[in-house]
């Protein structure tokens, strides 16, 4: 019998700049991944909504287009032959430091985009987006701290965005 504890963090983000966030973690952390001979990482969820000065269609754009993503994601360069735009069932890796983290678009919509995660990071990540916000939902076991990498993507997409704007 597994017992698990559970921890609940909510961390509360003040006004700055016109971004309004508030970031609900949950942690579940069970024998198995106190053990690392039984399971590489931490069961880590993280959710995140934030303003952005852009409109839905550069959002889109920015979450969609490879060539867009690579100049704001910090993980860099995608391989060639990706197609323009991501629909369902494209694959990619991504390297972030020594760890591989290789991603299978599940869904990809005019509003939301689902990655389907394995090796690095075994879960999923889920973007939903409109007119001024973007809201990122991750969940996953990693050794990886998820909700500090989720943080910095979204502050890069949105410093990307900022640029961007004519």
């Amino acid at each position: 019998m597994t017992r698990c504890r559970n921890l609940l963090v909510i961390v509360d983000f003040a006004p700055s700049r016109s971004i309004n966030a508030v970031r609900y973690t949950k942690k579940t952390l069970s024998h198995a991944s106190r053990n690392p001979r039984k399971m590489l990482g931490n069961y880590q969820q993280s959710q995140i909504r934030i303003e952005v000065d852009a409109s839905f269609s550069a959002i889109r754009d920015s979450l969609l287009r490879p060539t867009e993503l690579e100049k704001w994601l910090p993980t860099g360069r995608f391989a060639t032959g990706i197609p323009e735009e991501l629909h369902s069932g494209v694959e990619y890796t991504t390297q972030i430091g020594p760890l591989s983290i290789h991603h299978q678009v599940d869904v990809a919509r005019p509003n939301c985009l689902r990655l389907l995660l394995s090796q690095g990071i075994d879960g999923f990540h889920e973007w939903y987006w409109g007119e001024g916000w973007v809201q990122s939902r991750l969940e996953g076991v990693t050794i990886l701290p998820l909700s500090l990498g989720q943080t910095l993507s979204l502050l890069s997409l949105r410093q990307f965005l900022v640029k961007k704007k004519p």
